[in-house]
């Protein structure tokens, strides 16, 4: 038998211009063209004992997608990531492949791993280029009913598997539109909307059934949910953001990531004047934070007109908790980094807006509980960088709602909704929670593989009534 011969690097994946790009919404990577898919595909060295799955919080079957896109059985490969991932044109967007499937990848100890997240994509994406998908052949219903509340990857994935196992779900949003985080949050240059409610219809095809504009702890609680429902999954998400409690934090034209994303995502801001939905288009924007989020809304602000856009994070570069590709995108596009950068202060003009950041330099010390080292002040360093538009993107937590009005589930810090990690169970019976709601802010792919244990543990407590 021949050796297989390696191909060092990724195959490469067009995409737009930086200098175009800035001036539009549209996605900024155009995909693989089946040839270049079956290339990379052809990569894999097809391990005795691939690290990939393991790496993969919903556990795909990577090296059988991978051989089927070799072989050019794209319909073959999209079947089997959907026997576990609900949402694969989303994951293959949005995961962070590089410290999950693909940093485990035996190829990658030497040279670049097998571009796994790319492939998940263009099988996805191929597969919605055929026209509408094929509905998998569903067991006959079990007369077992579920509450989902929150349309979110976790909401979307329980109610995926739930349904392919007979049960009848009916999932509640709270927003005019489904997909949770992934149309209020991700913009549309890096997921677009399309997609994301391609993948709901699709859920929806499959027998789920969706109630938007439906918020519970007001329009229902959870109890009255349970005198309806056999069982009820949680997958609200961390809607509630932080801030920095720093003087000057009121002052006009000061957001959050959280309002600054929904108004320019779910709300269409960057559609102006078609949508007329209001948001400042500062000239010199400054986002505080170092995650996907605020690379999210610093790639936003150039998009909505700023000639300048600062990230400002109290660390370096190398303790950024955004993914690599997404600092490198926002690099390109001409984001500026202010980095060991601690803001202290927001000062503002006659008329109440923003005009100034007061910021101390930073140097780092020892690695604190999250194992990246601690940004420590210098004394009398202070300096003010002027702006006109702040953005702030340090982190969230869970919407207090539901614990509020339902005393007997138990929370924990930031508000996060107490469970058993190998059953998503509450402290309170029959009810499960998973993703962000259930962790606070985390990835796409984190929600979706603790929703995919919720849907196991529900599934055998609504066979047995055993909790």
């Amino acid at each position: 038998m021949a050796k297989k011969q390696i191909v060092p690097t990724k195959t490469p994946m067009p995409e737009q211009e930086p200098g175009e790009r800035i001036h539009n919404y549209e996605e900024v990577p155009f995909g693989f063209t089946p040839e270049q898919a079956m290339a990379e595909a052809r990569r894999c060295l097809e391990c005795a004992k691939p690290g990939c799955m393991q790496g993969c919080p919903v556990n795909i079957d990577i090296p059988g997608f991978l051989k089927l896109v070799a072989d050019g059985d794209f319909r073959g490969a999209i079947n089997l990531i959907k026997e576990t991932n609900a949402l694969p044109a989303v994951t293959g967007r949005v995961c962070p492949q590089e410290e999950q499937c693909e940093g485990p990848c035996q190829l990658g100890k030497r040279f670049e791993p097998v571009g796994i997240g790319r492939l998940e994509r263009f099988a996805a994406d191929w597969e919605a280029a055929q026209g509408e998908a094929p509905i998998p052949e569903l067991p006959p219903p079990t007369g077992k009913k579920v509450a989902v509340v929150g349309s979110g990857p976790a909401g979307i994935t329980v109610a995926a598997d739930l349904v392919r196992k007979g049960h009848h779900v009916t999932i509640f949003e709270a927003l005019h539109e489904a997909g949770g985080v992934l149309v209020y949050g991700i913009p549309e240059f890096r997921l677009p909307k399309v997609i994301v409610e391609r993948e709901v219809q699709f859920v929806c095809r499959m027998g789920a059934k969706l109630v938007k504009n439906f918020v519970v702890g007001t329009s229902a609680t959870v109890d009255e949910l349970l005198e309806e429902f056999d069982a009820v999954f949680l997958g609200t998400g961390a809607g509630l953001p932080w801030f920095l409690n720093i003087p000057g934090e009121n002052l006009n034209g000061v957001y959050t990531a959280n309002e600054y994303l929904t108004r320019a995502n779910l709300m269409k801001a960057y559609l102006f004047p078609e949508y007329d939905t209001p948001i400042a288009r500062g000239r010199r924007v400054l986002t505080i934070g170092g995650g996907n989020v605020a690379m999210d809304a610093a790639r936003t602000a150039l998009r909505l007109g700023a000639p300048e856009s600062i990230i400002v994070y109290r660390r370096s570069r190398d303790e950024m908790p955004a993914r690599a590709e997404e600092i490198h995108h926002a690099e390109q596009e001409g984001v500026q980094f202010n980095l060991l950068t601690a803001p202290i202060a927001l000062h503002g003009d006659a008329q109440g807006s923003v005009k100034e950041l007061e910021c101390l330099r930073c140097e780092l010390g020892e690695p604190d509980a999250s194992g990246r080292r601690r940004p420590v002040p210098i004394k009398d360093s202070n300096f003010r960088i002027p702006c006109d538009v702040v953005v702030l993107s340090i982190g969230q937590s869970p919407n207090p709602l539901i614990p509020q009005t339902t005393p007997d589930l138990a929370v924990g810090k930031y508000g996060v909704v107490t469970v058993d990690a190998e059953t998503m169970k509450t402290s309170k019976r029959g009810v499960w929670a998973g993703g962000d709601v259930a962790t606070g802010g985390a990835t796409v792919i984190l929600a979706m593989g603790q929703a995919r244990i919720a849907s196991r543990s529900i599934d055998e407590y609504l066979g047995t009534g055993a909790w």
